[in-house]
């Protein structure tokens, strides 16, 4: 089966944002007496229904009520200071580059927000590359649910057998393949050690592999 799109997560996968946001949150834990579980912390992560909640899991622990809207700022503010110098994952301009190049029709579906996903992919100036994003106002239920990703196919017009997800977490890669995309798992430092083997592929980072090699790969192995 010929290969015609590609759906991309984007947390983790096309912008390291994941680790600097748990830093962020440490932090937040450290300057009030606590260390922020990373255990619970993986477990929310490609989701935006964890069953983890830092700002209750920290107000149980510090016995305080505490303010949403101020640690949301704060949690902003720490992630702005370590991200100053932030650049696009390791091989994604160039998945992007050759993904035009060869026709492929690509999509981003992600459990956070538009307003997050957007400022970044403006931020990078790649948001143009995309014909498609899904966040999480798009559908009732996100990762690892696999609406993000139905409604991915529905907007570029394509099958799950001619398109290929690519994804970071364990709650990404259960949606992937709960729609039938053959599904791609890129790490990053924060869920490499995560159960990804669901996943039909694993990259260390879209360096690893040309997109043309791998969707040769990929037609290879689907059927007919």
């Amino acid at each position: 089966m010929k290969i015609r799109a590609l759906v991309f997560d984007f947390d983790g996968l096309i912008v390291d944002t994941e680790g600097p946001i748990f830093r962020a949150w440490q932090r937040i834990y450290r300057e009030r007496g606590h260390e922020l579980p990373r255990e619970q912390w993986l477990t929310i992560i490609g989701t935006s229904t964890g069953p983890f909640d830092p700002l209750m899991d920290l107000g149980e622990r510090t016995g305080e009520p505490l303010d949403r809207d101020e640690l949301d700022a704060l949690e902003r503010l720490y992630y702005r200071e370590a991200t100053a110098m932030q650049q696009l994952l390791p091989g994604v301009e160039r998945y992007l580059a050759e993904a035009r190049r060869l026709g492929l029709k690509t999509a981003i579906a992600s459990s956070s927000r538009s307003t997050w996903v957007m400022e970044h992919l403006e931020r990078f100036g790649i948001h143009e590359h995309f014909d498609a994003i899904l966040c999480s106002e798009d559908v009732s239920r996100t990762k690892p649910d696999p609406e993000l990703y139905q409604k991915a196919l529905e907007r570029l017009s394509v099958s799950a057998v001619e398109t290929i997800a690519f994804e970071d977490s364990t709650n990404g890669i259960r949606a992937a393949k709960a729609a039938g995309l053959f599904c791609v798992a890129v790490p990053n430092p924060l869920t490499a050690g995560l159960d990804l083997s669901n996943a039909d592929l694993r990259l260390e980072s879209l360096e690893a592999v040309t997109l043309p090699a791998l969707v040769r790969r990929v037609e290879a192995a689907r059927p007919q």
